[in-house]
């Protein structure tokens, strides 16, 4: 089983940007799908972006032309670069490793979370 280990959250003022990364280990990553969710206190947890193995990739309409995901095979890391951020961006941010299954997903693993606070 791959384990995700998440790193780069932190505090930013509006219209700021951080970039996250998640760095997977004990299997084939290559061959995963890879995203993000983020949940927010009171709300259902949002999933935010996912790259598949081949590079296609998919975004909330909340975060599209702000967030870009991307993957680096070769280190096993996936990034998720958040530009203009708002303060509707805080939440802690899960990264996920999962295999397509129809026309979803099955998880495989999740990082431990990741604080991201937009605030001045």
């Amino acid at each position: 089983q791959v384990q995700l280990v998440e790193s780069g959250g932190g505090l930013v003022q509006p219209a700021g940007s951080l970039r996250l990364s998640c760095a997977a280990s004990g299997s084939i990553f290559s061959r995963y799908v890879m995203g993000w969710y983020r949940q927010v206190p009171g709300k259902q947890r949002e999933s935010v972006a996912d790259i598949t193995s081949s590079g296609s990739t998919n975004y909330a309409d909340s975060v599209k032309g702000r967030f870009t995901i991307s993957r680096d095979n070769a280190k096993s890391t996936v990034y998720l670069q958040m530009n203009s951020l708002k303060p509707e961006d805080t939440g802690v941010y899960y990264c996920y490793a999962g295999l397509p299954r129809g026309p979803g997903i099955l998880f495989d693993a999740w990082g431990q979370g990741t604080l991201v606070t937009v605030s001045s």
